[in-house]
């Protein structure tokens, strides 16, 4: 972790270019009722005190129009600019879309989590996860991952865990990955969720293509769109 990272400071995602540490709940939900952004916010208040507080680079953006996002259009981005380690939010369709940049050590604590997880193959169809994303790394490139940022146990919104160890808050050996402060889910950095936890399925991947090295689209891959 960069000591610029852990600088930064906390604030909510509600507006342009805003950042959150990975204390913070992303505040976005997957439908637009109030009762049920009022409840992930909540949960968000919860993580700010049962996550650890060390800063993690996140990066918002809400540049698609309102018009596109309630038509649930593709959403294209720019992903050059997200630091190693480092996450940028989107929203597509309502719903809260982390793009995570994930450094060397992240890819490897994967492997060491399969024994551990309750879907490792993400093979289970509730939530189901496209071809290009059935392998370890839930990716198409290991570098990034493209993952729906809401628990598949109630629909909370997880905050990320990257610090690993016991300086984590969650477990002595805590590989990093994301928790859902709610319920106490827990997922790795592919967002598969361990077992025995009350979230039953993986964090969804979206339909995603690469348009370039530097851009994806939320929404659409070479067989349509989501």
């Amino acid at each position: 972790m960069s000591s610029s990272a852990s600088q930064n400071t906390s604030s909510p995602m509600l507006g342009l270019s805003s950042a959150v540490t990975e204390a913070e709940s992303f505040k976005l939900g997957a439908g637009p009722a109030e009762a049920r952004r009022t409840w992930m916010i909540a949960c968000g208040a919860t993580g700010g005190v049962a996550a650890a507080a060390v800063a993690i680079p996140f990066l918002g953006s809400m540049a698609p129009s309102e018009k596109a996002r309630s038509a649930g259009a593709p959403v294209e981005v720019d992903i050059g600019d997200i630091p190693v380690g480092g996450v940028k939010i989107v929203e597509w369709r309502g719903k809260p879309v982390w793009i995570v940049r994930r450094t060397p050590e992240m890819l490897e604590s994967l492997a060491k989590a399969d024994g551990q997880l309750a879907d490792p193959g993400s093979n289970r169809t509730d939530y189901p996860t496209p071809d290009y994303a059935k392998n370890q790394h839930r990716s198409i490139k290991p570098e990034f991952l493209v993952a729906v940022g809401i628990c598949t146990h109630l629909g909370c919104s997880p905050v990320s865990a990257f610090t690993t160890g016991a300086a984590s808050g969650i477990a002595p050996d805590w590989p990093g990955g994301f928790f859902c402060p709610c319920h106490g889910s827990t997922f790795d950095m592919a967002g598969r969720v361990y077992a025995n936890k009350p979230a039953p399925d993986n964090l969804e991947v979206p339909r995603h293509m690469f348009l370039t090295d530097a851009s994806i689209l939320i929404g659409k891959d070479e067989q349509g769109e989501a």
